[in-house]
């Protein structure tokens, strides 16, 4: 009995290395009786999803861009939608009434204002002849009290390029001058989290556009 007491007494408790046969031995016969173990071979069975998710509202990348004065104030706001579509929405203040030319420029350097931001972004570098380089955002018309809004869906964009980019905007239609105000395209959470969802499915409109 003490020699089969010892025996058990060495089989592995959980978690340690697991053999594949312990020996049984009795005190009437010097004979061991090998059990092998269960092959541990055999894989457990897989969990499966018994039906597909449901669709979850997500806030898609976002990028904001955010006009501060002295004169100029407003807000631009990036969204992805698709793949390769972008929307973009701006409220402004402080403009003189009338057309203004804006875009995005290559670079997010301030140091000397809108001059100091290169040129208009155009990530199709091989179709220099298209009518409307991808970084040109039109005009906005700013009324009698100086604010302007503005909505467009952009393709052959993406908002991750566009972060550390500027906004420019001009005093006019005219773009052989420098523009009047710039500002950077920042990565943006917050602006995302606050406002309604995005579904992934349906692409609800995120912003209702309001002036600054």
């Amino acid at each position: 009995m003490m020699s089969f007491l010892r025996s058990v007494a060495t089989i592995p408790l959980a978690g340690s290395a697991i053999p594949t046969e312990f020996s049984l031995s009795s005190s009437s016969s010097t004979k061991s009786q090998t059990f092998p173990f269960p092959s541990s071979s055999r894989s457990s069975p897989r969990l499966r999803a018994s039906a597909p998710m449901a669709c979850v509202p997500q806030v898609p990348a976002a990028a904001v861009s955010e006009f501060k004065g002295p004169n100029v104030f407003g807000v631009v706001r990036f969204v992805q939608i698709s793949m390769e579509n972008v929307r973009i929405e701006a409220s402004f203040g402080g403009l003189s009434p009338g057309k203004h030319s804006w875009c995005i420029n290559e670079y997010g350097d301030l140091t000397k204002g809108a001059a100091s931001t290169g040129n208009i972004y155009n990530p199709l570098q091989d179709d220099q002849a298209a009518t409307q380089l991808p970084g040109d955002l039109g005009t906005l018309e700013a009324d009698q009290n100086g604010e302007a809004l503005y909505t467009v869906k952009k393709e052959n964009m993406k908002v991750t390029d566009l972060i550390g980019r500027a906004i420019v905007v001009y005093e006019t239609e005219d773009k052989s001058v420098h523009g009047i105000t710039a500002a950077v395209v920042a990565r943006s959470g917050e602006v995302g989290e606050s406002c309604r969802k995005l579904c992934s499915c349906d692409g609800t409109t995120i912003w209702e556009a309001t002036v600054y």
